[in-house]
């Protein structure tokens, strides 16, 4: 499983600048410019989206709002700053927010882990997770593989 992450984690940055799709049934090259990446990480926003997955840039200057994604499996790496996110346990004042995603203003009986430039954490579908602490920004890649 190590490997796999340290695997992951380098791979990434790769996945970002040039991601193959499947659309219409045939292999599909997507290039992303660095400028276009450089904004996505600075104010967060959609790199590459496809019928099976989702790469964007997130950018965060405070806590966010706990999630839970019915479909989504979120891969993550760091590339600036640092954060402490709790995952699993029950979401508290859940309510959903649109199609297979809900939110909520707490977590009870979560993991907290802290996060800093080079992680990779992947949290499977259906897994709360919130960012409680945010103490100046984190810039993150997210990979969002869809079930």
């Amino acid at each position: 499983m190590k490997l796999l992450l340290i695997m992951l984690a380098l791979a990434i940055p790769v996945i970002i600048a040039v991601s193959v799709v499947i659309a219409a049934g045939s292999p599909v090259v997507t290039f992303v410019d660095h400028e276009k990446v450089a904004a996505s990480l600075a104010k967060g926003g959609d790199l590459v989206k496809a019928q099976d997955l989702i790469v964007l840039g997130a950018h965060r200057n405070g806590t966010g709002q706990v999630e839970v994604h019915d479909r989504e499996t979120d891969v993550m790496y760091v590339v600036d700053g640092d954060a402490t996110i709790v995952t699993g346990g029950r979401m508290v004042g859940g309510k959903v927010t649109g199609a297979g995603q809900s939110r909520g203003t707490d977590i009870q009986g979560g993991h907290s882990q802290r996060l800093a430039k080079g992680d990779v954490l992947v949290i499977p579908a259906g897994v709360p997770h919130w960012f409680k602490e945010v103490p100046q920004s984190i810039s993150y890649y997210v990979v969002k593989v869809l079930k």
